[in-house]
């Protein structure tokens, strides 16, 4: 074989090798680093800034941290730690500092003594931060002398680092401007994810001040939270009934790692667990949870036992039954976590397993035993929630028969698609037997199956699983989407690509799409989560040009936009010479002959149906996603759950500003 092979007429040989030296790789692949240069990418170099001066808070040596928008695009991270060290490195010759900012794989959380736990792993943080960014600042306060370096594109500016005595500061300032050639789609900071964040962090590092200012807006806030995961759990419940007031809490050390705990139950049946590993959140659990249900099941069944509050022949309670209405945050410090994929969505440490259970087992045991009046609630609750579940599976069983035959237990009322093919198969789930039938005679039958609904559906915010299976128009959405439903769902059985609510466009068509919404995210929330859920957006309005078979009609979906298309036909009407008659009605002023509101879907037929709301052409569907688990379960607590009041207030309050189909969760 030669040295140099040819491809398509072009060489490829070793000098076709390309070797990218230092952070130069980082601005080629910056995906490999940041996972996007979209929006998430953005506020991921914020974060990398950020988290290194949590880890000082953690480490104890940090008590203040400001985050500032800047007004002309950046971002600065000031904090009053013990300051990025600044003494020449023996390896790179460089000052440390410079070495962090400039050197991939270079930090202090690597077990060299710098921190004992830290939020991060590979140590490519603030030089990769350094290399997205046009320019990058770094200050440092420490033994009575300033330090100050920049950078340009990742690169030491001429000057290097610069000293001047005479400071009684101590801390470190990061400033830094994301690269518009890297980031294309947008180099604007959300206010709401930083603050978001910020609050966060000060829930998890209890007596630390996090501040945010926006110098663009104006916006300030400041976080602080001497009660720490305690005060994170009394948020959570926020909107709740809470089954007592007080809230248990745990922080101990076991050999070189911590484990802190808080939680408290309400009245509902969902529950709210947030576990974090050296402050970063672990949504698909890990060790630390799985010690933490062990311990959580043991315990109460003993104490249930020991106090003869479960019956001789009654079976334990199980996992399931003793998480109803459990809101709990778990937060383990450890120095070397293992965290599973890049994500580090999971914790993997098997030793944090029996950590966290020796913890809750000997705490929480003697936390049931100091409030027996608390134990005795919790232990109705669970043992209330048993019942509900055996009910529950017996009525699931007979609702969903998993066979070979696919589609024999399909409900009646489902008019189904022809394709077999899931990934363009649509579900309409529309709002009426009238929009149902004009619904059927319009649509695309091979692809778009309609199942109407007779009314408003359960509010599932305030039903236990076997009271929605005794639901006849829920048993048939569950039947028809074939996922199953409590620990028998399984997304691969999604029959329908796209799940479209289409109800009618008016206060009462939101509040079937909301009970639909809610039914979704407390027990189905990872099929909105895949992205198949959606809103249709009827028109309000049809605007009819001419007669006839010359008869045209414009669709407008809501009072804007109508009073805005109006305007533009007038002002059309009059730059081509035609005389307005000003008493006319203003619609026939703008040329057309006949103005119609369209009350509901019912009023349309089959082919207006069609062409409005279900053709893909010509359709507006406004998909749900959730963006913030926390916010959107605090939204639905308080728009379905119990507390009026509550209720009242929050929309009152949104009322006058609020469009629900640009509302994201």
């Amino acid at each position: 074989m030669s040295e140099k092979q040819k491809s398509d007429g072009q060489e490829y040989g070793a000098e076709q090798i390309q070797v990218l030296e230092g952070l130069e790789h980082v601005r080629v692949r910056p995906g490999m680093y940041i996972g996007s240069t979209g929006y998430d990418g953005l506020h991921h170099l914020l974060k990398e800034i950020a988290d290194n001066a949590i880890d000082e808070a953690i480490a104890g040596f940090c008590n203040k941290i400001d985050i500032t928008l800047l007004g002309d695009g950046g971002v600065r991270v000031d904090d009053n730690g013990r300051g990025i060290p600044v003494e020449i490195h023996p390896k790179t010759k460089k000052s440390a500092l410079e070495t962090v900012l400039t050197v991939l794989n270079a930090g202090g959380k690597f077990g060299g003594g710098g921190y004992k736990v830290s939020s991060g792993l590979h140590g490519v943080g603030s030089s990769v931060v350094n290399a997205l960014s046009t320019k990058m600042i770094a200050e440092v306060w420490k033994d009575g002398k300033a330090h100050h370096i920049e950078f340009l594109m990742g690169k030491t500016w001429d000057k290097g680092l610069e000293v001047s005595k005479g400071s009684t500061k101590h801390g470190t300032s990061i400033t830094f401007y994301p690269d518009p050639v890297i980031f294309k789609e947008t180099t604007t900071f959300d206010y709401e994810w930083v603050s978001h964040y910020a609050r966060h962090q000060a829930y998890l590092t209890k007596g630390v001040l996090i501040s945010v200012h926006d110098e663009r807006s104006g916006q300030r806030e400041s976080f602080y939270f001497e009660g720490g995961i305690k005060s994170y759990v009394r948020r959570l419940n926020e909107g709740k009934e809470v089954l007592s007031d007080d809230i248990f809490y745990v922080d101990k050390q076991i050999e070189d790692s911590e484990v802190e705990v808080a939680l408290q139950y309400n009245d509902t049946y969902a529950e709210v667990i947030k576990p974090f590993a050296n402050n970063v959140l672990t949504p698909d659990g890990g060790m630390h949870v799985v010690g933490f249900r062990t311990a959580m099941t043991r315990v109460i069944n003993d104490y249930a036992r020991k106090n003869n509050l479960l019956k001789e022949k009654e079976p334990n309670l199980t996992g399931d039954d003793i998480k109803e209405g459990l809101t709990a945050v778990i937060l383990v410090k450890l120095p070397d976590p293992q965290f599973e994929g890049q994500t580090k969505n999971k914790l993997g440490n098997p030793e944090v397993r029996g950590y966290v259970d020796k913890v809750m087992t000997e705490y929480f045991g003697y936390y049931l035993e100091e409030n027996p009046a608390i134990a005795k609630k919790i232990i109705q609750k669970a043992t209330l929630a048993a019942r509900a579940r055996k009910a529950a599976r017996a009525a699931r069983d007979n609702v969903i028969r998993k066979g070979a035959f696919e589609g024999l237990n399909l409900p009646s009322k489902l008019a189904d698609c022809s394709s077999r093919d899931r990934a363009e198969c649509e579900l309409f789930i529309v709002e009426g037997n009238s929009a149902a039938g004009s619904a059927k005679e319009g649509r695309n039958p091979k692809i778009q199956a309609i199942l109407p609904l007779r009314g408003k559906v359960l509010n599932t915010e305030r039903a236990r699983l076997d009271k929605m299976l005794a639901n006849q128009e829920l048993v048939s959405l569950i039947k028809g989407l074939g996922v199953g439903i409590g620990d028998q769902f399984d997304i691969a059985g999604l029959r329908y690509h796209k799940i479209i609510f289409m109800t009618d466009a008016d206060v009462d068509g939101l509040h079937i799409a909301t009970l639909l919404m809610t039914f979704f995210f407390r027990y189905m929330p990872e099929v909105i989560k895949a992205g198949h859920v959606y809103l249709a957006k009827p028109p309000l309005f049809g605007l009819t040009k001419g007669t006839g078979n010359n008869r045209k009609i414009d669709y407008v979906y809501d009072e804007v936009a109508l009073e805005k298309k109006i305007e533009e036909k007038i002002a059309e009407r009059k730059a081509a010479g035609t005389k307005i008659d000003p008493s006319q009605e203003r619609f026939k002023q703008a040329g057309y002959t006949a103005q119609n509101r369209f009350k509901g879907l019912g009023e349309m037929d089959a082919k207006q149906l069609w062409e409005t709301t279900m053709d893909p052409e010509n359709r507006i569907l406004v998909q749900v996603h959730i963006e913030d688990a926390e916010k959107a379960d605090a939204v639905f607590t308080k728009l379905m759950g119990n507390q009026v009041d509550l209720r009242k207030s929050f929309i009152q309050a949104g009322a006058a500003t609020v469009d629900l189909d640009e509302l994201d969760f």
